[in-house]
């Protein structure tokens, strides 16, 4: 056990179609530790766990498991000045991260 936490020796998990590897991802591996791992700002940034949308809000509860897929979608603003005066659904600038 180090720094009180109980270590999963190397959880893989599926993201965005890409097996990935966490050697020191603690028993308690929940999405907002993933995320912050990852580096990702929570503001923005949509999370699908095996085929559900998890809220926010449920981020910090949502304990990862071996084998889990997710899909993580990182909104970037920009765009041209056009489409940004439309609708934000119609022309998102959304970029996938593996």
């Amino acid at each position: 056990m180090e720094g009180g936490y109980a270590s999963i020796s190397g959880m893989k998990l599926h993201i965005n179609g890409e097996e990935r590897d966490f050697a020191d991802a603690p028993a308690s591996f929940t999405l907002s530790t993933l995320l912050e791992k990852l580096g990702m700002k929570a503001d923005r940034v949509a999370v699908e766990l095996n085929r559900d949308i998890v809220s926010r809000d449920r981020w910090a509860n949502t304990v990862l498991k071996e084998g889990d897929h997710l899909e993580v979608v990182h909104f970037v603003g920009g765009g041209s000045a056009r489409c940004r005066n439309r609708n934000f659904l119609s022309h998102p600038s959304i970029h996938i991260l593996a």
